[in-house]
């Protein structure tokens, strides 16, 4: 059991299935009380029956108040899990490109301006921020998706860097392919480049508890993506270069 979680409210965004699912199943068995929000209140309730938990269907970026109420006056944990896999290159029409950066970035950050007025006042509180090992690296086929997530990385980790002396906990969860319905859409280039490692959405959850048990920071499910932010970091032209062959390799895939 990690006991920094046992007791504490939680609330779970888009965990109706997948990782968030996964999440809201373990934070309930080490004993938080979770509240499961999803846009899909079938699905919400139905995690939320099973967990004991309590369903607040709708858009994650209001469910904070509610959550409060449900919780009994406060928030102890938030995972800003709910992300679009938005593909598509640069010529994505700009509602696409819209649209993925409102979910998978300023969710995070209307979250963050609700939740962090109590958080500092009590010196305490925990932000989750389910990104991907696209925002550490990038995705073929994918701009809005790697782009949005890079800026979801950056924002979690610019609420690490600037309130953790005051309490703040902030985690960053960068998979790589997850066996969810997300995975399933990315199509060929997430067969090519995702499908041979991916992981079921519950090593992604026995991970992040692992991260809060040694207050970690990121969160890497697949532990091999630190040596490739290793080398993008070191040598960024020869990783492109071997990213740009994967590319390369997806294109005559597809007959291009």
């Amino acid at each position: 059991m990690v006991q920094a979680v046992q007791g504490a409210g939680v609330v779970v965004t888009g965990a109706g299935g997948g990782i968030g699912a996964a999440l809201a199943r373990r934070f309930a068995a080490e004993g938080a009380r979770v509240v499961v929000n999803d846009l899909d209140a079938d699905r919400a309730a139905a995690v939320a029956a099973e967990i004991g938990g309590t369903a607040l269907p709708g858009d994650a970026s209001e469910v904070v108040a509610a959550a409060r109420d449900a919780l009994g006056g406060s928030v102890d944990v938030y995972c800003a899990n709910a992300g679009l896999g938005a593909g598509g290159s640069e010529a994505a029409g700009e509602e696409v490109w819209a649209q993925a950066w409102d979910v998978n970035v300023m969710a995070h950050v209307r979250a963050a301006g609700t939740l962090l007025p109590d958080w500092l006042e009590r010196g305490s509180g925990r932000f989750v921020s389910t990104v991907s090992a696209a925002g550490l690296l990038t995705m073929i086929g994918a701009a809005p998706y790697s782009v949005t997530k890079h800026g979801a990385y950056a924002f979690a980790e610019w609420l690490s860097l600037t309130y953790r002396h005051r309490g703040i906990k902030v985690h960053a969860i960068c998979p790589q392919g997850v066996r969810t319905d997300m995975l399933a859409a990315t199509g060929s280039a997430g067969d090519l480049v995702l499908k041979p490692t991916a992981i079921e959405p519950e090593d992604v959850a026995d991970a992040l508890l692992q991260g809060i048990a040694e207050d970690r920071f990121l969160v890497l499910p697949h532990p091999e993506v630190a040596g490739y932010y290793r080398v993008r970091a070191a040598d960024p032209d020869r990783w492109l270069t071997n990213m740009n062959h994967i590319q390369r390799k997806w294109e005559v895939s597809r007959g291009e």
